[in-house]
């Protein structure tokens, strides 16, 4: 039986960037970064306070990500917080373009959309 999900894993075009996004700017701890020669490749685990993981991947020349029209496959991620108004004005002010806030019709709940260094679609859905 599936319990809860353990990670997501992102590949970044910028590793150095992309690590300063998720740690400075979304405040997620580093678990252990790893640097794998053999493939000239970063693996960087970070951790959210729930115990869920994002593992940041580098390789060289990735291709890059399909998303207008919306391709299939995994459309975005999304973060739970306490206040998606509090924490779309923390990623305003360090410069993050965030879409307005929107009601989900079906549950009531807040949410919004912003994204990472490489596009990708990252939402904020309110507890």
């Amino acid at each position: 039986m599936l319990d809860s999900i353990h990670h997501v894993a992102i590949i970044c075009s910028n590793y150095a960037r992309s690590k300063a996004f998720y740690t400075q700017v979304l405040g997620l701890t580093i678990i252990a970064e790893t640097y794998r020669e053999h493939r000239d490749s970063y693996k960087l685990d970070l951790a959210l306070p729930d115990g869920s993981q994002i593992e940041l991947f580098s390789f060289p020349n990735p291709p890059k990500r399909v998303n207008n029209p919306e391709a299939q496959g995994l459309r975005h991620l999304a973060f739970r917080v306490d206040s998606v108004q509090t924490m779309a004005e923390q990623l305003q002010a360090q410069g993050i373009n965030v879409e307005p806030i929107r009601v989900d019709e079906l549950t009531g709940k807040t949410f919004t959309f912003f994204n990472d260094p490489d596009g990708l679609p990252l939402e904020l859905y309110e507890k």
